[in-house]
């Protein structure tokens, strides 16, 4: 995933549960171990709920590239429907504000009206005439 070359001017601070499949047992403990290893990033174990809860700056993590660490140590993540759905949409949202972070601004018409009337003026409605000019100006 691509990171913003500018330095980030506010953090964006996310907050995430990582879920572990039932089997094999203990690997909560040793992911939290593992993770709270890693830079700037903060962890939570909750063994009960199969959790591992982080907190990030979207500027130096996401959660795919975590999760995605995660499996390629071999720890397995939940893979139940719902928990496959709701880590898609937050790989997407986390995406897409990456990208937009990295977007150049840009400005705004004047007025917005003035984009509606140049549009308008364009556009073929129902005040145009279609007679042709000299039957208008025959008289």
């Amino acid at each position: 995933m691509k990171r913003p070359v500018a330095t980030p001017q506010r953090p964006i601070r996310k907050e995430r549960n990582i879920l572990f499949a039932k089997f094999p047992p203990g690997q909560v403990r040793e992911a939290s171990d593992f993770l709270s290893r890693v830079d700037q990033l903060e962890v939570e174990r909750r063994e009960q709920a199969r959790v591992v809860g982080v907190a990030y700056d979207l500027h130096h993590h996401s959660l795919q590239e975590l999760e995605g660490t995660l499996e390629d140590k071999g720890y397995h993540l939940d893979n139940t429907l719902m928990s496959k759905m709701m880590r898609a949409l937050i790989y997407y949202v986390e995406e897409t504000q990456l990208h937009n972070l990295d977007a150049p601004h840009r400005p705004l018409k004047r007025s917005q009206s003035e984009a509606y009337t140049h549009a308008w003026e364009r556009h073929p409605h129902g005040d145009h005439d279609d007679t042709p000019p000299e039957w208008r100006e025959y008289k």
